[in-house]
């Protein structure tokens, strides 16, 4: 298989643990590309891990060069899968406002680059020949600047030969502890005659109302009705075990109070201190959090590396009072009651120099009404929000549920949430390894659909072998 636009391997980790060869990736951020290299070639050579290790850039890179830096022979022999997310921030509006800021134009997203780079990933596909590829990104792929774009690269992927359909999935519908919706798109050459399909959810999860609107505006530009290749996903029923939830996925990881007692500073946070599991209240773990333990070739002993976090001194006491589930609202209505308490106990008078200083260091600055969901704290009996690759910068969209703990996720809870093992190593120092988490595939996600691409690949391989046997 090789991994396109592969992050740090959260594609790649799903297909490796459903039996899938890895044999290379592209990636043009050098941490990610690191990352996915000390994870999967670990173990080999020295100089094997150096080469994979390289950050490459598709659009300066092509399959032949590929193929042949690698040492993986013609590159039409060198690759029966190809799996890849193309970068989503021209296709997601959650980007668009700054790329109007950027260019001052009312569609500037239309003209942002990043948009055809899922050009490149169909010119590998023409190049490569592979047996089977996925694609995945965000739902704004379906109706970016009123283009369906994901019916679009269906409809090249035909004219090469390949029959391909594509669905929008929950996460939370699939064992991962995050609500997390994505398009993902499956071809297989016409050669093979495959079934294509997607896998049945294996959890049960009530979406909240947020979800209904933003994939009614993805869905807009698809007609069920006239040949359109979306397939409707299964979202499960009541009768299917619940989703996974937060404190199943992250329960069981030791409580942090450091920032609470003086004893934690600015600066990079390294992954260099080991933090022991504990295990949870009931003595017993989640069987989500033992598989985190225990996930093949990426097992963990005694506990993770990177439980750390950020040094967010001023909003300790605003994390410990807020509620589960609360937004960033509530938070700034929290704020200001601490605020108004310790001004009335300290006698400052209202609006003087010692009263503003006060309010400067004790309430958030951003305006409630402009940034609704800028904070959310997360629920312990449901599974999370999404994480994007925001995290890298700040924490505020995941604050933990314990308000004893008064504080924002660590690396590894946002590596649990995303659903990566506890032996998976993440290169560099923590905000660079909270961007390579939040712009990864869930690797349980991306293992349910490897299964069943591996499944219509073995019914159609068998299909052919059937009139052979007959035949001996």
């Amino acid at each position: 298989m090789l991994d396109l636009f592969s992050g740090c391997g959260g594609l790649s980790l799903g297909f490796h643990s459903a039996g899938y060869e890895i044999v290379a990736s592209v990636e043009i951020d050098e941490l990610a590309a690191r990352s996915h290299a000390i994870n999967f070639y670990k173990g080999q050579a020295p100089e094997l891990i150096e080469r994979q290790a390289v950050a490459r850039d598709i659009t300066k890179i092509d399959p032949d060069d590929l193929a042949s830096d690698l040492g993986l022979g013609p590159s039409k022999l060198a690759f029966d899968f190809i799996v890849g997310g193309p970068p989503c921030q021209a296709y997601a509006r959650v980007g668009r406002a700054k790329l109007r800021e950027v260019a001052e134009h009312p569609q500037a997203f239309k003209i942002d680059p990043r948009a055809n780079l899922y050009l490149r990933y169909l010119h590998y596909v023409e190049r490569l020949q592979p047996i089977a590829l996925l694609m995945e990104n965000v739902p704004d792929i379906l109706n970016y600047g009123g283009h369906n774009i994901g019916q679009e690269i269906v409809e090249a992927l035909d004219a090469m030969g390949y029959e391909a359909r594509y669905s929008l999935l929950n996460s939370a519908h699939h064992g991962v502890p995050q609500m997390r919706d994505r398009v993902f798109l499956l071809a297989f050459h016409k050669s093979i005659e495959a079934d294509i399909r997607f896998p049945k959810a294996s959890r049960y999860c009530q979406l909240p109302s947020g979800y209904a609107g933003t994939r009614s505006v993805a869905l807009k530009h698809i007609n069920m009705f006239e040949g359109n290749a979306y397939v409707v996903p299964d979202t499960g029923s009541p009768e299917l075990p619940p989703a996974v939830t937060a404190s199943e996925a992250i329960g069981d990881l030791p409580p942090i109070t450091l920032h609470k007692e003086g004893k934690l500073k600015r600066g990079a946070r390294r992954f260099t201190e080991l933090s022991r599991y504990q295990v949870q209240v009931s003595g017993k773990l989640s069987e989500f959090a033992m598989e985190m333990r225990s996930w093949k070739g990426f097992e963990s002993r005694d506990g993770v590396y990177d439980h750390v976090l950020r040094f967010l001194p001023r909003d300790t006491a605003i994390f410990e009072a807020m509620q589960e589930g609360d937004e960033y609202p509530a938070a700034h209505r929290v704020a200001h009651k601490l605020f108004e308490e310790e001004a009335q106990r300290r006698k400052l008078k209202k609006g003087g120099a010692e009263w503003k200083r006060l309010q400067l260091a004790m309430v958030p600055p951003y305006d409630p009404g402009k940034f609704p969901n800028r904070w959310w704290k997360l629920r312990r009996n449901a599974p999370s929000r999404t994480l994007m690759a925001h995290l890298g910068k700040d924490t505020y969209s995941h604050i933990h549920y314990d308000g004893s703990q008064g504080r924002v996720i660590t690396v590894r809870e946002a590596a649990r949430l995303q659903s990566f093992p506890d032996g998976f190593v993440f290169a560099g120092t923590m905000n660079p390894a909270f961007r390579q988490i939040g712009n990864a595939v869930p690797p349980v996600m991306a293992r349910q659909l490897a299964v069943e691409m591996m499944k219509t690949l073995g019914e159609a391989l068998s299909r052919f072998a059937a009139p052979m046997l007959a035949a001996e």
